[in-house]
């Protein structure tokens, strides 16, 4: 039985993910705005609790759970990820601090407030995007986004070397195109080829097992160019 620190659990991979962990005997902390949706599931093993990761002085409610229940945490998987769409020349500063405080700030605040319950063998697992790439497929009207999915890239190759003595595990997965609502309403119409339920199947397994096999290693996880 671990117990897994999940972020952006209200939809999409992160909510299938929370309750494949909790349906096969984990405890889940799921971390979202909107906890509606895993309220209604109920299931026992999953524990839901309101932050809203771009603001700083939320995330003590994190801390604050996992000190008085658990102790400790063994999987750790920043989810969580904010998209903007816009032509280049129409993204202000303010959208690109507000994709860049959930896809890249609240990843390291996150990650550094679990760090003193994180122990040998743990696995931080970061959800990165095939946007994020050195010479992937660049779409256009997602300077903001694909820019801070590869500023989270370097972010955890960094942590896996500073904390390889601890022997904690730091990955990232780059997915491509999943059907989710974000992609949807980012880009309506487009069909892509995974749903959220098959990468959430990925991402479970991923998390268990594959520091065993990984440290400080981005995999590219698309089945399109995309």
């Amino acid at each position: 039985m671990k117990n897994v620190v999940i972020t952006g659990t209200s939809r999409g991979i992160g909510f299938e993910l929370a309750q494949q962990f909790a349906n096969n005997g984990h405890n889940v902390l799921a971390i979202s705005r909107n906890t509606k949706p895993l309220e209604a599931v109920n299931h026992k093993s999953i524990h839901v609790i309101s932050v809203d990761i771009s603001k700083p002085s939320d995330l003590s409610k994190i801390t604050d759970f996992v000190n008085s229940n658990w102790q400790k945490v063994d999987i750790l998987i920043n989810n969580a990820g904010k998209l903007v769409n816009k032509p280049f020349t129409e993204i202000s500063s303010e959208d690109f601090l507000e994709v860049y405080k959930v896809n890249v700030f609240a990843v390291a605040e996150i990650t550094k407030l679990m760090i003193p319950f994180l122990q040998k063998g743990s696995h931080v697992v970061t959800v990165s995007s095939m946007g994020g790439i050195q010479g992937s497929m660049k779409f256009p009207g997602l300077a903001a986004y694909s820019s801070a999915k590869g500023a989270v890239i370097t972010l955890s190759e960094l942590l896996a070397e500073e904390y390889k003595e601890q022997q904690i595990a730091f990955n990232v997965l780059a997915i491509g195109a999943v059907q989710t609502e974000m992609l949807e309403e980012a880009f309506p119409g487009y069909q892509a080829p995974l749903s959220a339920k098959e990468m959430a199947d990925y991402l479970f397994n991923f998390s268990l097992t594959g520091n065993k096999y990984y440290n400080g290693k981005v995999l590219q996880v698309s089945s399109s160019t995309p």
